[in-house]
């Protein structure tokens, strides 16, 4: 399967894991990459409603994740450049996190969702 992506694409596939094979080869691929999931739009969702929300905070509006999953999603989510992390060395320590300028290209995306589900949640 490699080998007909890596002729119809032009892409040297040898090394790249499926994950970026996909990235390379297909741009919903790679956008699904960075915001597919149970979580990440949900979480994604309520730092753009909160523009800047701690982690205590996050845990209570996204609701039944665990530490750690929401910890995972997160680190993602900023190694993507989705959201931007602040950290305040202080005691006790503040973390801040806030929608980064390219994460912000997918508020439009996101209000389209919420949309669609206003309007298909009563059927």
């Amino acid at each position: 399967m490699l080998d007909t992506i890596q002729k119809e694409s032009n892409v040297e596939t040898k090394g790249i894991s499926k994950k970026n094979l996909c990235d390379v080869t297909c741009p919903m691929g790679y956008a699904m990459n960075r915001i597919a999931g149970k979580w990440k739009l949900v979480i994604l969702w309520h730092i753009y409603d909160k523009k800047v929300i701690r982690y205590g905070e996050l845990k209570k509006c996204v609701g039944k994740i665990t530490h750690k999953m929401l910890s995972n999603q997160l680190k993602e989510l900023v190694n993507d450049n989705i959201i931007h992390k602040e950290i305040y060395h202080q005691v006790p320590p503040k973390v801040e996190y806030s929608m980064s300028e390219h994460g912000k290209t997918l508020v439009p995306i996101m209000n389209l969702l919420v949309e669609w589900g206003e309007k298909n949640q009563k059927l």
